[in-house]
């Protein structure tokens, strides 16, 4: 199998084959699990679920509602035993997805091992918390990912913060970069599966395959979400209408659209899409997408524009499916995409001058 394919800068290039050397190896998957659709079916059912402990934490927005933040505060570091200086990973999961997600449970497994906080950033409703406004959550709004940085910053001024964003957690974490420049908050960013355009996703999803095995699933899951904040957001939609829906793109005309005041779902989709902003980000990013991904179509990526930014890498494989990514005969445990959120994570902490420096990022651009 190919070593993936790096989309970046020379330098880079450099520091992540130095910090994180699993850019440079082969990535081979599972061999009975081959496809990108597969590969995305079988770690949703067989992939290993690491036992994390939350504190939860409710917080107030602007406009009267709240968001639900699930710390895992790490107490027993050894390496950084003064919470107040102990590195942050800020976690945002997909479209229904919450703290709950194999692939968060991971990620914290994997960040609080170097000594790390977590705290996963739930979307409104889907934390288990009640809605207290008829708000929800798009891709192309940010106003909640800042009120949680900025609750985050508040709470620990001398801690990095770094944002990990999966599928549609990763499209929120770089809108939001674009939308901050160098004024986020964040020392860095990763994504994983990030759909880099949403209207391309949408019509991959559409496809009659992929809307059997993934669209109509997820559909569903908006939906039951939809069903149990009923009695606030009947206020301001038509729910039985909404419920109707038989796939992302109908409930995003009939929902998200409306509740976010776009004028058509494919305005909001123009918005949502984070390829074309990537230019106006200021901290490191490092992006891992698949080829075979059935959510995010490799002609979506956005190779051209990276190429001449200082800051994105793009990491690509040949196959990995959808926040998928196995290797080896029994893929439950820890993978590729894991190992590289690990070793990422490690390297923006540990070596923070040299990534500044190998990304052309000034020092006060990224201590906000």
């Amino acid at each position: 199998m190919k070593t993936p394919a790096l989309v970046c800068s020379e330098a880079f290039s450099v520091f992540l084959h130095k910090h994180c050397p699993v850019v440079a190896e082969r990535f081979s998957p599972t061999p009975w699990c081959w496809g990108g659709r597969l590969q995305t079916l079988v770690c949703a059912l067989i992939k290993s679920r690491p036992p994390v402990a939350y504190r939860n934490e409710l917080i107030r927005t602007v406009d009267g509602g709240q968001i639900s933040l699930d710390w895992v505060d790490n107490q027993t570091s050894v390496t950084y035993p003064e919470p107040s200086t102990r590195p942050t990973v800020l976690i945002l999961p997909g479209l229904t997805g919450n703290s709950q997600q194999s692939y968060v449970l991971h990620a914290i497994n994997q960040a609080t091992r170097h000594g790390y906080r977590c705290v996963v950033f739930n979307n409104r409703g889907l934390g288990g918390e009640e809605l207290l406004t008829p708000v929800t959550y798009c891709a192309a709004n940010t106003s909640d990912l800042e009120r949680v940085v900025t609750h985050v910053k508040g709470l620990y001024p001398h801690a990095p913060v770094l944002g990990a964003g999966v599928s549609l957690g990763g499209m929120v974490l770089l809108n939001y970069l674009a939308r901050k420049r160098t004024e986020s908050g964040m020392v860095a960013g990763i994504t994983i599966s990030v759909p880099w355009n949403a209207l391309k996703s949408s019509d991959s999803m559409e496809e009659p395959l992929n809307w059997l095995l993934f669209n109509k699933y997820l559909t569903s899951g908006l939906c039951r979400a939809v069903i149990r904040h009923r009695k606030i957001l009947e206020k301001v939609v038509d729910v039985d209408y909404v419920l109707k829906a038989r796939t992302i793109r109908e409930f995003d005309e009939r929902f998200t659209s409306l509740l976010f005041g776009y004028k058509s779902c494919t305005d909001y989709y123009h918005d949502a899409s984070p390829d074309k902003k990537l230019p106006n980000t200021a901290v490191p990013i490092l992006c891992l997408n698949a080829a075979d991904d059935p959510f995010s179509p490799q002609t979506a990526f956005p190779v051209t524009i990276v190429q001449s930014l200082p800051n994105v890498a793009l990491l690509l494989t040949a196959h990995g499916g959808h926040i998928a990514f196995l290797q080896g005969l029994f893929p439950r445990g820890e993978s590729y995409m894991e190992r590289l959120f690990s070793q990422f994570v490690q390297a923006v902490f540990e070596y923070p001058r040299d990534i500044e420096r190998a990304c052309s990022v000034r020092g006060e651009q990224i201590s906000e």
